[in-house]
């Protein structure tokens, strides 16, 4: 079994799990294998964390190509699977099942798209400007997502906007029924509430016809214990880490700026040996015990060499002059 493989198998498994479980926003390498440093079993590659450390609004102004590229940096570097928050899948259903094969050649393990129009909005931005895809529309891209990809285990989620659009819980639901037919793997219902009451109702309703998948950044509130109790089966922690290093930045810039020194933060930041140990430096330096050995027994070859021809052609040298 290829590591593609394993990756896609392991988050279907995290998502069919009789037991809740909790994946970690991720934005770049470094996150990415913090995360699993962590002890998290999976990565949230979020779409809003990826474009903020770009300096780019999560509207779709980051190409599928940029965030491809981002998260092959974040797979290379971790073994555990990554779920991609695919927006609305970069356009159209031809653009979707592409997107669907270039994940599986970079290891992603699975994608998350979203029934709103493309370019998106932010789910809780522009409230009075979410406007839902045809349900249709969205069942053919998720069909084309499921027909083009090779691995049986990549999983696809529908991510359901209903709640974010206003259109209440049989909207939510009608939806969703619509996105399990068309072959989804899991549904994400997403609420806006700084409550849980949009997507327990939800739960209630929905049963166990698909795993549902929750992202509780505005209703943070809420014990844990609650999802676990209703039976959710992945609830994933957003944007926590780009959050919390926006914060860490803006103190220590300000901090180097007031005081003109470095003293005031050296101690409270990661020293250079952390950030060449999760840089693997290490490997790298036992790599160059192997590899450079061989070409430095040729570099002393070729001095031994260039020596030996240099002697013979003294000593031809010194037979013409005697």
């Amino acid at each position: 079994m290829s590591l593609a493989a394993k990756k896609t198998t392991r988050l279907k498994q995290l998502i069919q799990s009789s037991e809740t479980k909790f994946i970690m926003e991720a934005h770049n390498g470094l996150s990415a294998k913090i995360v699993e440093e962590a002890g998290f079993e999976g990565i949230w590659a979020s779409g809003l964390s990826i474009s903020a450390t770009l300096g780019l609004r999560d509207s779709n102004e980051a190409s599928w190509t940029q965030v491809l590229e981002v998260v092959e940096f974040m797979s290379d570097v971790t073994s555990i699977p990554i779920l991609l928050d695919g927006d609305t899948g970069y356009g159209n259903f031809n653009s979707f099942r592409r997107l669907v094969k270039k994940l599986e050649q970079r290891n992603i393990a699975g994608v998350c798209i979203e029934d709103k129009v493309f370019p998106k909005n932010n789910s809780f931005v522009r409230g009075n400007r979410q406007v839902l895809a045809d349900i249709n529309e969205f069942c053919g891209k998720i069909q084309a997502g499921k027909d083009s990809q090779n691995c049986p285990d990549f999983v696809i989620v529908a991510r359901v906007e209903a709640f974010i659009a206003k259109l209440g819980l049989k909207e939510a639901l009608k939806r969703a029924e619509a996105y399990r037919k068309a072959g989804a793997d899991a549904i994400l219902i997403h609420s806006a509430l700084d409550n849980a009451s949009e997507v327990l109702a939800f739960k209630e309703e929905w049963a166990n016809r698909l795993p549902v998948v929750i992202v509780p950044t505005k209703y943070y509130k809420t014990p844990t214990e609650v999802f676990c109790k209703a039976g959710f089966s992945l609830v994933i922690w957003a944007n926590h880490l780009m959050r919390s290093a926006i914060t860490s930045m803006q103190e220590t810039a300000r901090t180097i700026f007031i005081q003109q020194s470095l003293s005031f933060v050296e101690g409270k930041i990661a020293g250079l040996d952390e950030v060449f140990r999760l840089q693997n430096e290490a490997e790298l330096t036992e790599a160059e015990k192997h590899y450079l050995k061989i070409k430095e027994s040729k570099i002393r070859k070729a001095k031994n060499s260039s020596l030996i021809k240099e002697q013979n052609t003294k000593t031809l040298s010194n037979m013409v002059i005697n």
